[in-house]
């Protein structure tokens, strides 16, 4: 089997059939397909421009710190910034989540018809507005809770999804099975939101953006930061931008899904609109993006995640998988979503 070169820091490999050292996760797929080809038929990234871009982009996103990844998904031909430096995935956790699902329907454990009705203890902080729709509306299907998690960044719809599979230990098995490291799902987001911010278990009473911010400005303003900085340092539900480019290689070369199950999580992502400002905003209008965006929010002045993950496509075909990780910074959010897009500009310009 081929595989990559190890990179340490910003670098790039010279495709599949180098030795990627050192356990860091990036497991190369489709080498089947690769066993045809003398060599890539794409041209390669533009590694000086590369270098140059995403360190001066990662100088202005100072204090925070910026995480990049962006791989040729035919070659394996990859770049990292902070490649092996781990970031709060926050709702980028629902694309290891669907794919879990998934892997149950094709497994015929899971069927996608199935309906659920929602108790008050199912309930999950924003966003949701399967939450904010309770108890009007109680019954969905797990169809509707898929397209709602991963399209729309339900929690409520995630946690459902995640309960109903076995938890998050069930989706760390499925993620050790299938050999992608360095990608962590630990907790439930009715969990992890409260954790960040210092706050008791989250309660049906807490539903709604109203709600939960004022529960929010219950805890003392020393003890959600120090909550907060505890978040950002947490190895849980975390992930690293080599980590999620063999990820999104592993799901793009169908070796994690059926084909149907493979088109509809890339079908899904490709709906998403949340997240449009951030690396999207940097492709050309003919570029297919199919994503998923995190964002924690802001507390105090700190934005603990704020991130964009996916694949993206150029009118000839070529595929690449893109990552993009921005921890502790204090810019206001459309400043943040302004260097994700400059990433973004980055990236096309170095795919030649």
């Amino acid at each position: 089997m081929s595989r990559l070169q190890s990179l340490v820091g910003r670098s790039a490999s010279l495709g599949r059939r180098h030795v990627l050292v050192g356990g860091v996760g990036l497991t190369l797929v489709g080498w089947r397909r690769s066993l045809f080809m003398s060599a890539s038929r794409t041209p390669r990234l533009n590694m000086k421009r590369l270098n140059a871009g995403s360190s001066s982009i990662a100088q202005r996103a100072r204090p925070g710190v910026l995480g990049f990844g962006l791989m040729n998904l035919e070659s394996g031909e990859f770049f990292v910034e902070n490649g092996d430096r781990t970031f709060p995935m926050v709702s980028v956790f629902k694309l290891p989540l669907a794919a879990s699902v998934l892997s149950e329907v094709d497994a015929g454990a899971l069927n996608l018809a199935e309906m659920v009705t929602l108790r008050g203890l199912d309930l999950s902080p924003p966003f949701s507005p399967i939450a904010d729709a309770w108890p009007m509306r109680s019954t969905y299907s797990l169809g509707e809770l898929f397209t709602a998690a991963l399209r729309d960044s339900d929690n409520t719809a995630a946690d459902v999804l995640m309960r109903r599979i076995g938890g998050p230990g069930a989706i760390s098995g499925w993620l050790q099975n299938r050999k992608i490291q360095d990608v962590r799902v630990d907790r439930y987001e009715r969990e992890l939101a409260t954790d960040t911010l210092g706050m008791a278990s989250f309660r049906a009473a807490w539903k709604g953006a109203a709600a939960f911010d004022a529960a929010i400005e219950t805890v003392p303003a020393a003890l959600r930061r120090a909550a907060t900085l505890r978040y950002m340092a947490d190895p849980r539900d975390s992930a690293t931008p080599r980590g999620m480019l063999g990820l999104l290689r592993k799901l793009d070369d169908g070796e994690l899904l059926s084909r149907a199950s493979t088109h509809l999580i890339l079908k899904t992502l490709q709906e998403t609109e949340r997240g449009a400002d951030r690396i999207k905003a940097g492709f050309p209008p003919e570029v297919s993006y199919a994503h998923r965006p995190g964002t924690s929010g802001a507390d105090q002045g700190l934005s603990a995640a704020f991130n964009d993950v996916g694949i993206f496509v150029l009118p000839d075909k070529r595929r690449y998988a893109i990552a993009a990780f921005l921890t502790g910074s204090t810019a206001p959010e459309k400043d943040r979503a302004a260097l994700l897009a400059e990433l973004g500009r980055l990236a096309i310009k170095s795919v030649g």
